[in-house]
């Protein structure tokens, strides 16, 4: 991990601008100048991309939470 542990949800966000900053780099090289169709091809490139990093489980995030009583909270009767 390249963050401290308090920004681990920072990281796969750095990653995926990377990602698709690269994208659309390629797609409006492909593109020819044309705006259209440099959208076009960078939107198509993002979900070939994007579709095999879901497929192979690539950026996952995973997280745990666990539920703790409030110390605050009134007490329940018993019926």
């Amino acid at each position: 991990m390249l963050l401290p542990a308090q920004y681990a949800w920072f990281e796969p966000v750095l990653i995926a601008t990377i990602v698709v900053f690269i994208i659309v780099l390629v797609g409006n090289s492909i593109g020819f100048g044309n705006r259209f169709l440099s959208a076009l091809m960078s939107a198509i490139l993002f979900a070939l991309v994007f579709g095999v990093l879901v497929y192979f489980g690539y950026g996952s995030v995973s997280m745990s939470a666990t539920m703790t009583p409030s110390a605050s909270a009134p007490a329940q009767a018993q019926k």
